[in-house]
């Protein structure tokens, strides 16, 4: 096979809980998928029907993801790079090249390329934006299951009203990212003697 690129996406940047996830994603051009676009434009059942196809057509995706201590630790930047990486790197087949929507490319053992809204431009790059937003989603799903008081069934853990009230009256717990500010905030208050 000639010169196979791989596009590669993530999802998850900006919440206040939970990983960030990365998508790697090479399509098979004997095989065009219908309807990619960037995860963000799609509904929520448009987006899982599209995922399953996608890992059904491409001849090859990886997913990988950061945890919220690697987050803490190294920042949401380098976590994002290292996620992306990761999935590059679980890859069955290897690429020549990848194209990596944004601003900023992780250290890959391939050439790659920055694009600034790819997701809504490259079809590798949208598809990789669909599993890595499928694939945070449901590990969401699955840590509002033992932990429902803070209903990240519904946000995914981004920084919404519900979700800021949840923190206020239960406090963060160990799936919230502690170096983002209101998270680091409500730790603070809490650590004060007689708060």
């Amino acid at each position: 096979m000639t010169h196979l690129v791989c596009g590669v996406d993530e999802a998850g940047r900006g919440p206040l809980a939970g990983p960030v996830y990365a998508a790697a994603v090479i399509l098979d051009p004997a095989r065009p998928i219908e309807g990619l676009a960037d995860s963000k434009k799609l509904s929520e059942r448009k987006r899982e029907r599209l995922a399953v196809e996608i890992r059904e057509k491409a001849l090859a995706f990886g997913i990988a993801s950061a945890s919220v201590e690697e987050i803490d630790s190294i920042n949401i930047l380098q976590a994002t790079l290292l996620a992306m990486r990761r999935a590059v790197e679980a890859l069955a087949v290897q690429p020549a090249a990848a194209l990596i929507d944004g601003n900023r490319c992780p250290s890959l053992a391939i050439p790659a390329r920055a694009i600034i809204g790819g997701d809504a431009t490259e079809p590798a790059i949208s598809a990789a934006s669909i599993l890595a937003k499928t694939a945070r989603d449901a590990e969401m799903r699955c840590i509002h299951e033992a932990f429902p008081q803070y209903a990240l069934d519904r946000h995914k853990g981004y920084d919404t009203v519900a979700h800021r009230a949840a923190l206020e009256l239960h406090g963060p717990a160990a799936f919230h990212r502690k170096s983002f500010a209101p998270v680091r905030a409500l730790l603070d208050v809490r650590r004060k003697p007689g708060s």
